[in-house]
């Protein structure tokens, strides 16, 4: 009996390929290296997992390639002992490695103000990728029992060539449909029902607001019941008139935010319209102060952008919103980006179209604002060229994803010597970009009409993924590094992708002001920049800085 186990296992470990276990282990290795943000042991579990199973799939290809191509292989007698000697080597290079996480991850985590971790778990880590990638191979392994099927039927009607390059055709479809068919689109109704029902509850502590200038209040055009959990939260929180004014000594305004939920209204054309129409009702358009807002997938708006406008203008200010979707930004990223840009279009056409109506000094200063989803939303809702006969005063653009079509074009024509994680664009007076420092005042850069900034964090995997990183070094890995980036990381092909493709998805889970959450102090900075609030000494902002950080 133990002869027949111990048979069976030598025959299972003689199906694993020497090149593929000896490539996986250097993706694997690579994997524990840092990226954007720290992890924690299961997901760096999952990273290394799926890193090992991606590179030992390459190493099979090679393997097949290099014998497809009839090239000579080493001796069948000394396979045993090389694969023997091998496994040693890749065992070593796996345990040097986990026993290094912990170091690699400390020193992300000292540049984001985070305790340092004694241990990155290192049984957990290789235990929970080892079980990962033996489940991946038996998939890979599953698929091509049924290509071998399908190719051997094929061969009785077609040439044998003709006959694999179909059975990888048709497997290949039928993964592709399972996946996208069922399992993807499964997934995502699931999703979509969930965050359905999340967006509906009503929370503790959130009450309808009694007063006829709030939205969902007496005498509003738009339900309370209506506007979904995230539109509730953004009309009732934030500072009142007293508060704004016993912080700065000055008399204030309440503080205008009108917001449509997707059961407001059907349509983005529609909701566009209700929400013009709320503006007039409730006097928006003699307030100082008016910006178009993009929320987030959810329909979230950061209320850290929100409080730090209402402090700068003593209230006298107003923000419009409407919702386009329930799912977090970087599912609506990857699914309905196109649903943020309509929406974001139909709402700016429909405030610029009545605001160029009106008086240019009886008008408020018209400004965009749009974090990640939000950012690409507000981006892509006004051709600039259209508006210049009339412009905007401005945008602040947090966040911006990495397909973001003027970011993209702004930091690739940055000035020479500039990092890409923090350009600086032609002489500065129509776009700047900052970060947690404030990089806005240029010396001897003066703003034209229009002022356009865009916050970003280097840390920020929402704004530095790169589609191609799997097989050239992304930009901003280029000289000077970013102050949130830590020095020990390293681009290796395939995997620095994989690394912040899991990033991107955990790009929230990092402390505020680091990642993709931005914290209201750097927003103080940027606001500053867009909409020039009159009266502030740079103590006063110093001081409103460091309250809002509380």
């Amino acid at each position: 009996m133990t002869e027949t186990a111990t048979t069976q296992e030598t025959r299972l470990w003689q199906t694993f390929s020497v090149v593929g276990l000896c490539l996986g282990t250097l993706f694997f290795a690579a994997s524990l290296t840092p990226s954007l943000l720290p992890r924690a042991f299961f997901v760096q579990g999952v990273l290394s997992g799926v890193s090992l199973a991606v590179g030992y799939g390459l190493g099979v290809f090679l393997v097949w390639l290099w014998r497809y191509l009839e090239l000579p292989e080493p001796p069948h007698g000394s396979r045993y002992y090389g694969k023997l000697a091998m496994a040693v080597v890749c065992a070593g290079v796996a345990v040097f490695f986990l026993w290094k996480a912990a170091e690699w991850q400390n020193s992300i985590r000292a540049l984001m103000e985070l305790d340092p971790v004694d241990t990155a778990h290192p049984s957990k880590v290789g235990g929970i990728a080892l079980v990962l990638f033996l489940l991946l191979v038996a998939l890979g392994r599953g698929l091509r029992r049924v290509y071998v099927f399908v190719a051997g039927r094929l061969k009785r009607f077609v040439p044998r060539r003709v006959a694999y390059v179909l059975g990888v055709a048709l497997v290949g479809l039928i993964a592709i449909s399972l996946v996208d068919r069922v399992l993807l689109r499964y997934a995502l109704r699931v999703a979509d029902s969930a965050y359905a029902e999340l967006d509906a509850l009503f929370e503790d502590g959130i009450e309808q607001p009694g007063g006829p200038l709030k939205t969902g209040g007496p005498g509003s055009l738009i339900s309370w019941e209506s506007l979904g959990r995230a539109g509730r939260g953004f009309v009732v929180e934030g500072p009142g008139a007293q508060e704004i004014a016993a912080f700065t000594g000055r008399e204030a305004k309440e503080p205008m935010r009108v917001y449509v939920g997707l059961r407001s209204a059907e349509g983005a054309e529609a909701r566009a319209r209700l929400a013009l129409e709320e503006l007039k009702r409730i006097g928006a358009f003699d307030r100082k102060v008016m910006v178009v807002v993009a929320p987030t997938g959810t329909g979230w708006v950061d209320p850290e952008a929100s409080v730090s406008l209402e402090y700068l203008h003593n209230g006298d200010t107003v923000m419009v919103a409407q919702q386009y979707s329930y799912l977090t930004s970087w599912l609506s990223l990857l699914i309905e980006p196109s649903y943020g840009a309509e929406a974001a279009h139909a709402l700016f056409r429909a405030v610029y179209d009545y605001w160029t109506t009106l008086p240019a000094e009886a008008r408020p200063e018209l400004y965009l604002y749009g974090l990640s989803l939000g950012a690409l939303s507000s981006e892509q809702s006004t051709d600039l060229l259209n508006i210049l006969a009339d412009p905007f005063q401005g945008a602040l653009w947090a966040g911006p994803p990495f397909n973001s079509r003027l970011w993209s074009s702004f930091t690739r024509d940055r000035n020479p010597g500039t990092p890409a994680w923090l350009p600086r664009y032609g002489d500065g007076s129509v776009v700047r970009f900052t970060s947690q420092e404030n990089t806005l005042d240029i010396q001897g850069a003066q703003w034209g009409p229009l002022r356009i900034v865009y916050l970003q964090y280097a840390s920020d995997p929402v704004v530095f993924f790169d589609p191609l990183a799997w097989y050239r070094r992304p930009a901003w890995l280029v000289g000077e590094r970013g102050p949130d980036v830590s020095q020990e990381l390293r681009w290796y092909p395939i995997v620095t992708f994989l690394q912040l493709a899991l990033d991107m998805a955990l790009a929230t889970t990092a402390p505020l002001g680091y990642g993709h959450l931005y914290a209201p102090e750097h927003y103080v900075d940027a606001w500053v920049a867009v909409t020039a609030p009159d009266g502030w000494s740079a103590a006063e902002i110093e001081r409103l800085k460091r309250a809002l950080a509380k």
